[in-house]
């Protein structure tokens, strides 16, 4: 877990303008800098930096947060990963709790495998370059050198340990944990990839981690892939993802295939922004990276039973991770083909002719349901909305599930009402038919909201509202005062009270249930910083708010005290 008090820190150190600026070209327009979104296809401008109150946020597709936030979208990181890039840019030491044995143990081998497994993979590199029979594999592949190039593609030479060439000690310890050597029964070491194309798994940090090797001609396992080790985790990583971040934001969507090759021969075809899972099936956590990089994401089998089976246990673990606005497609290729095979002989234009095919989640997943079943007879409709009610309730995309509960009423014949019943779901017709607490329609609706966008402004303003006689205002259930408002403004100034330094709100809030509404109030205040330019203009009409609603507040508590027998 990492201390409040540093991440604060560490945002007060990190100038969001040079975050992004290395990664979006931004131009200066007015207090605030734009660049077109990094996040979704434009050609306007709507994507704004704030310098002043260290966020961003685009008009267009709603993206928003901190230099934090930039990093986990645009680099795909998780969050300590983010906090740790920034950290290092700045000089920081990221401070960690105390960890178990085993996870010291990890911890320290883990970064020395990043040099072993770098000088391995330049070993493969000159390798190749010497195997005329690895370059004409290569050839017949119809890779070019400057693809090879970009994927740091090599040959692992057929010597039992070729790599002690450049690994003069080949008893290292590394070599083992890093999974380049392996010790038979006798104790004799051994290289692990032999004879093969090698394939460096790239993570988003642009480190080595791991090899995938494909063998030459015949033999098994085709493919190899590094054990899992302390700095690579399969169900983690994607292969390709750090070299086609930048053709997936102009796409403005990824494939994701089963094989390095695959990656690789749709690259060389000018199709650059496919990734491939590593040997295991997609993973709830590969989906959140890849989310995070675009709004749609295409699956593409083989169209085979295997390649079906596949395609299921993909959307199985994506209905989690779905969200209204993002889009999921499942594209399956004739018998016999491959990504790789189809791209050569056909050409990028009719590949992604048939990316315009791909069939959306919410069809894939009905008709493999229906496929099941005999949806005339009312046993085969049971057993349908038996084998939907789980995957249904995992569906994290309010509308979407609406849509698909929706349909599959239709199909057994029921109304969506009793469906919602049958999988335990409450909708929100029958959540907003309750009845709620009858309570006077605020007078004023936005002076508190208008308050808590001047105070997220400039928190230093804080102090010139009292907290205490502004809860007695809710206490005595003012008509003026929005309940919601103030429970955010209420929540700001307990922590701004507690502050040591500069807060930066946003981030503060992360994870809580008030994360979205702070969000809406750091977006009211990129329009406030240009209705209002100075700090002294805004604390001028913040005292003017609280001193109107002190009189309010006052005059209330007088009438209730006179009318009171």
């Amino acid at each position: 877990m990492i201390p409040e008090s540093f991440i604060q820190d560490l945002l007060a150190r990190v100038d969001i303008v040079e975050v992004v600026d290395r990664y979006v070209k931004l131009k200066r327009s007015g207090a605030n800098y734009s660049a077109c979104c990094p996040f979704h296809s434009e050609k306007s401008p709507s994507f704004t930096v704030s310098p002043t109150k260290q966020f961003y946020h685009c008009f267009g597709c709603g993206a928003h947060g901190t230099a934090i936030g930039f990093m986990m979208e645009y680099g795909g990181l998780g969050f300590v990963d983010a906090v740790k890039d920034l950290a290092q840019s700045v000089g920081m030491q990221v401070p960690e709790a105390p960890r178990s044995a085993e996870a010291q143990r990890r911890a320290e081998e883990g970064p020395d495998l990043y040099g072993a497994l770098l000088t391995a993979a330049q070993f493969y590199r000159n390798q190749l370059k010497d195997s005329p029979r690895a370059i004409e594999y290569l050839k017949k592949r119809g890779l070019s050198g400057e693809i090879a190039k970009k994927f740091g593609i090599g040959y692992a030479p057929d010597a039992w340990q070729g790599l002690q060439q450049v690994f003069p000690d080949y008893a290292d310890k590394r070599l083992n944990t890093a999974g380049l050597v392996k010790q038979n029964d006798e104790g004799r070491r051994y290289d692990v990839f032999r004879d093969r194309i090698m394939f460096p798994i790239v993570d988003v940090r642009g480190h080595i981690i791991g090899f995938g090797g494909r063998v030459l001609g015949e033999g098994e396992p085709k493919y190899l892939n590094s054990p899992e080790t302390p700095v690579f985790e399969k169900g983690r990583e994607l292969y390709g993802l750090f070299q086609a971040r930048r053709a997936i934001r102009d796409a403005g969507r990824v494939i994701v295939v089963e094989g390095y090759m695959d990656v690789v021969a749709l690259a060389q075809m000018g199709v650059e922004y496919a990734v491939a899972t590593l040997g295991t099936a997609t993973t709830p956590i590969h989906v959140q990276k890849l989310l995070r990089q675009t709004e749609e994401v295409v699956y593409c089998f083989d169209g085979d039973a295997a390649g079906r089976r596949a395609a299921w246990r993909a959307l199985e673990n994506s209905l989690a991770q779905l969200s209204d606005g993002k889009q999921l497609r499942f594209l399956f290729l004739p018998d016999g083909e491959d990504p790789d095979t189809y791209v050569r002989q056909h050409g990028k234009d009719a590949f992604e002719a048939l990316l315009a095919q791909a069939m959306p989640l919410s069809r894939f997943l009905i008709e493999e349901l229906r496929r099941q079943v005999d949806v005339h007879t009312p046993e085969g409709q049971a057993k349908l909305l038996q084998q939907a009610k789980p995957l249904v309730k995992q569906i994290a995309a309010p509308m979407l599930s609406l849509l698909i509960r929706k349909e599959l009423a239709q199909i057994a014949g029921i109304q969506p009402q009793q469906l919602d019943a049958q999988f335990e779901i409450r909708s929100a017709a029958v959540a907003n038919s309750s009845p709620s607490p009858r309570r006077a329609a605020p007078v004023t609706p936005s002076i508190l909201r208008r308050m808590l966008d001047l105070i997220v402004c400039d928190p230093e303003h804080v102090a010139v509202i009292d907290q205490s006689e502004l809860a007695e205002g809710i206490r005595l259930r003012l008509p003026e005062l929005d309940a919601a408002a103030w429970q955010v403004l209420d929540a700001v100034m307990r922590h701004l009270s507690t502050a040591a330094g500069p807060l930066n709100l946003g981030e503060s809030f992360r994870g809580t249930d008030l994360e979205e509404a702070l969000r809406q109030a750091e977006i009211r205040v990129l329009r406030l910083q240009d209705e209002l330019h100075t700090a002294a203009e805004r604390k001028a009409e913040l005292e003017a708010s609280w001193n109107q609603l002190r009189t309010r507040i006052a005059k209330f508590r007088a009438a209730q005290t006179s009318a009171t027998p």
